[in-house]
């Protein structure tokens, strides 16, 4: 059995860590490389760090800051927001990214994925997918920090993405988001079921039981925000139960 993973998501906004509900409502949640350092001591697998009004208001993300947070923890860290070229990956993978998520700028040129992926590696390209469901009761894609809706749906972007060479996936339920009821199962299963690479489940994660529930069989790995930042779910308490679950994780000490 491979080892699930819990990682915590900073969404960054003017320089300081923010969290709102269905992508709005936005409350300050404290100084990033802070709260980085926090949860690496904690135990927590991964970071994912979201500079969310990058793309939006084309801005680049904040190299400086992820030098800051990238100096201060020793786990993979994945990050995204308005990243467009080989050069803005390069520049982040530069200041201390191990990984680069994608979003809008990938959906509008999906060649961009091939030219990263070449670059950089699979393991390196993260495609992130704000999705959102309709009166259809398909989930549609997203872009713009959840602004722009478009007619594709969710599952058939996210296969040609992988075609094209991403090598993970942070899908993200924009309907679950911040309101701590549990995560997308639906949305989420059937991506795992259609791809062969590793699918982060994110939105809804309010109690252990969610993360239980979301990582027996249908994600690889679950991301969570708020519940960390205001110390409602405590990392290593998460990681005893998952064990006590039989839900494989890395052990904290």
């Amino acid at each position: 059995m491979l080892t699930k993973r819990i990682i915590a998501c900073l969404d960054i906004k003017d320089g300081r860590t923010v969290k709102g509900t269905n992508f709005v409502d936005l409350k300050d949640a404290g100084d990033p490389v802070e709260l980085a350092s926090l949860y690496a001591h904690q135990g927590i697998d991964e970071l994912v760090f979201l500079d969310i009004t990058a793309t939006n208001e084309k801005r680049k993300t904040l190299a400086e800051l992820v030098d800051r947070v990238a100096q201060k923890i020793n786990i993979p860290f994945t990050v995204g927001g308005g990243i467009s070229s080989v050069e803005d990956v390069r520049m982040l993978l530069d200041h201390g990214a191990d990984k680069i998520s994608i979003n809008t700028a990938a959906f509008n040129n999906p060649s961009l994925i091939n030219e990263l992926s070449r670059q950089f590696g699979s393991q390196c390209i993260v495609l992130a997918v704000d999705t959102k469901m309709h009166e259809d009761g398909e989930n549609y894609v997203y872009l713009n920090g959840g602004r722009k809706s478009t007619e594709i749906k969710c599952l058939d972007w996210v296969r040609e993405a992988m075609e094209r060479g991403a090598g993970e996936v942070l899908l993200t339920s924009m309907d679950h988001d911040g309101t701590k009821q549990g995560f997308a199962k639906a949305i989420t299963g059937l991506v795992t079921q259609h791809v062969s690479v590793p699918v982060i489940a994110s939105g809804g994660g309010g109690k252990p039981e969610h993360f239980a529930e979301i990582l027996n069989g249908l994600a690889d790995a679950a991301l969570a925000a708020s519940v960390f930042h205001f110390g409602e779910i405590n990392i290593p308490q998460l990681k005893s139960y998952l064990l006590d679950q039989n839900i494989l994780v890395r052990q904290t000490h």
